[in-house]
């Protein structure tokens, strides 16, 4: 089993917050698919003819893209790849791109899960974000979405930031519940150092984020949702039963997926690529057959701390026994000394551990402790 990740770069502004690799300018949008298309050429064997279970399409904006663009990438992955008939196929969109015409197209090129990036329901800080979307369009676009025939929807949502309390925090779930979704991706704001929020933060116009308040909005977020049955599976991840993504479920348990386009990630289990993070230059090395991205094989001590990174945010935790056949009983006894030593952050079932509540708050810092 394995899934194929598309990074479309483009977006129709910057919202403030927001690091990830994109362009605001869409000039070279053909040439970018065109590239993408040889892409796939040149890396279809890069997964060894496994079964794709998983298509996302990320970004930017994927939902940028006319029907005709994404066609075009979706019948070379499918005339190239072995994808099976009833794969998962996840396309990130923003309220503002949707329409009538452009769900009933994304149905029928074969889109079953659309991931909609809301992030508030607060005009004030929609503006702030510099969302293309109004709060209006956002509650629109998920009903929109589901009068097309559309079963399986997330959401994003941002908490943490500066517009946000307890209270509105509170009515802000209140109407995520109402639109009946099945699946919700929430995260802490953060402030990096590169976009328009550091920038500002670093001048002093913006504050720090509340640490604090962040805190009790995860753990209010993780007493209502699961409340209302959804299943957090992954610290920022809660899905209804057998609505988890399943593409993003391959990342955090080891399975293999092959990245296409600029700043994309690969991962067959031997090495792990990332693509050049420049529109221009990726379009120009694959017009040109020059090495568009970089390379790394993985060493064991690597493996583990990847494993240990992603395996400990779910639901599914570390297995002992995992640790102990893939990387040596040293490496075991040290894990055990790591739960022992953080007794209180964890949840031990038979030879599984996962983070409980207060383990979750303080993840990434418990990861790191368990690191060779």
């Amino acid at each position: 089993m394995a899934g194929i990740y598309i990074h479309i770069p483009f977006c129709k502004q910057a919202c403030t917050y927001c690091d990830f690799h994109f362009s605001v300018n869409t000039k070279s949008k053909t040439d970018l698919i065109n590239a993408i298309i040889k892409e796939i050429d040149l890396r279809k064997n890069y997964l060894a003819n496994s079964t794709i279970e998983t298509i996302y399409f990320g970004g930017g904006t994927p939902s940028i893209l006319s029907t005709s663009e994404l066609e075009m990438i979706l019948n070379k992955l499918r005339k190239e790849c072995n994808v099976v008939s009833n794969a998962e196929i996840t396309i990130e969109c923003n309220p503002d791109d949707l329409t009538k015409q452009k769900l009933s197209e994304l149905k029928q090129l074969g889109f079953n899960r659309l991931s909609i990036g809301l992030q508030s329901f607060n005009e004030e800080e929609l503006k702030w974000m510099n969302r293309a979307h109004n709060a209006r369009e956002s509650l629109d676009s998920v009903r929109l979405t589901q009068d097309a025939g559309f079963k399986n929807i997330t959401i994003d949502l941002i908490y943490g930031s500066k517009f946000q309390d307890q209270n509105s925090w509170q009515k802000t779930l209140e109407t995520v519940l109402s639109l009946n979704v099945q699946h919700i991706s929430a995260y802490n704001l953060t402030i990096e150092a590169k976009t328009k929020l550091g920038v500002n933060h670093q001048k002093g116009i913006e504050p720090s984020i509340n640490d604090e308040l962040s805190a009790d909005q995860f753990k209010m977020m993780v007493a209502v949702l699961e409340s209302n049955g959804f299943i957090q599976y992954e610290i920022s991840n809660f899905g209804k039963p057998d609505f988890f993504s399943k593409h993003n479920s391959n990342y955090w348990l080891g399975s293999h997926y092959l990245g296409l386009g600029p700043s994309a990630h690969s991962y067959n289990g031997i090495s792990r690529q990332w693509n050049v993070s420049s529109n221009s230059a990726y379009i120009s090395h694959l017009n040109k057959s020059e090495k568009y991205f970089e390379e790394e094989i993985l060493t064991d001590k690597e493996k583990h701390n990847e494993y240990i990174l992603t395996r400990l945010r779910t639901i599914w935790g570390c297995d002992r026994n995992e640790i102990e056949q893939k990387f040596g009983r040293n490496v075991l006894n040290h894990f055990d000394e790591i739960v022992n030593k953080y007794k209180n952050y964890f949840i031990a079932n038979k030879n599984v551990i996962t983070l409980n509540l207060e383990g979750k708050l303080r993840a990434d810092f418990l990861a790191s402790e368990f690191f060779e």
